[in-house]
């Protein structure tokens, strides 16, 4: 629906889309679309058209922000820039869509490769100013900093949302103990060690953005300090156009450790369980399959 007015109330806060980012990036708004419950599209007077996005809980905004403007300084990938956020709004760049091209599939895999060598202090450190209560989606992400990947991944990665999948009944009790073997396992399964990487975090395909220009834009990271797998293993459970291509890019930065593809299934684990805690049975079935044929190798 288009307006031109600031004052539409989405009902949560008494302040609508369009008057936050009139408050937050102190332009006048001259239209917006709504288009969904938490995105609205904003026109401002200096013919910047933002996206205006409202938090979906305590501390996502600041999360998300944080994760966008740690993910930027790295200058590799590109992401849409940080125009205002507060407790509820976040405004960013609109990025014009275009289409998926295996030329730009190979510089998003270069990028991509660039950021995770951007390193962080540890595996599980939040963005600078970023929360350590935080989110993948909307289920909660907490990052907490650990030296050993094996071990954190699965004490604050896989663990905790096996524990909310089991409580759930989504995941019955003796099915959980495969995804416990995987977890003793995982030192003997994890490969080679790695140095903690800058992530996105919830690199699925909806959020890799082909812009109009030719390059690939990430947005709603769930960043943290992490595996580099981890991030191409999202890329692979729920597909990118040119895949191949992209992992040509990457390999042409930054060689992968032997053996990585069939450690693929391990750093699925996560992203599988926080879907069966947020859509059911469905992607838990997908987590103990990948389970069990991490623990058969």
């Amino acid at each position: 629906m288009q307006t031109n007015s600031p004052a539409a109330s989405d009902g949560t806060d008494g302040e609508g889309p369009a008057a936050a980012a009139a408050r937050l990036t102190g332009r006048a708004v001259t239209g917006e679309r709504r288009l969904s419950g938490a995105l609205t599209e904003v026109n401002l007077d200096d013919g910047l058209t933002v996206m205006v996005k409202r938090g979906d809980g305590p501390g996502s905004v600041r999360a998300e922000a944080a994760g966008l403007r740690w993910l930027a300084a790295a200058g590799t990938v590109r992401l849409p820039a940080v125009h205002g956020d507060d407790e509820h709004w976040l405004v960013v760049d609109l990025v014009p869509r275009g289409r998926p091209t295996a030329r730009a599939a190979v510089r998003f895999g270069r990028d991509l490769a660039a950021l995770h060598a951007a390193g962080a202090p540890a595996f599980g450190a939040p963005p600078p100013g970023g929360p350590v209560d935080a989110y993948i989606g909307r289920a909660p992400m907490r990052n907490v900093p650990g030296g050993d990947w094996p071990r954190w991944y699965a004490e604050h990665r896989v663990l905790p949302y096996l524990r909310r999948a089991v409580d759930a009944g989504t995941v019955r009790p003796a099915e959980a103990a495969d995804v416990e073997r995987v977890c003793e396992r995982l030192p003997g399964l994890a490969g080679p060690a790695e140095p903690p990487a800058r992530l996105h975090g919830d690199l699925w395909n909806g959020n890799v953005l082909w812009g109009g220009d030719g390059q690939v834009r990430l947005i709603d990271p769930a960043a943290h300090g992490g595996h580099r797998e981890t991030d191409l293993a999202m890329l692979h459970l729920f597909g990118c156009p040119h895949l191949e291509a992209v992992l040509d890019g990457y390999q042409q930065v930054a060689p992968l450790a032997e053996g990585w593809a069939g450690r693929v299934g391990v750093h699925q684990l996560f992203p599988l369980l926080v879907h069966a805690v947020l859509f059911g049975r469905g992607y838990a079935e997908q987590a103990l399959t990948a389970a069990r044929s991490a623990l058969s190798v």
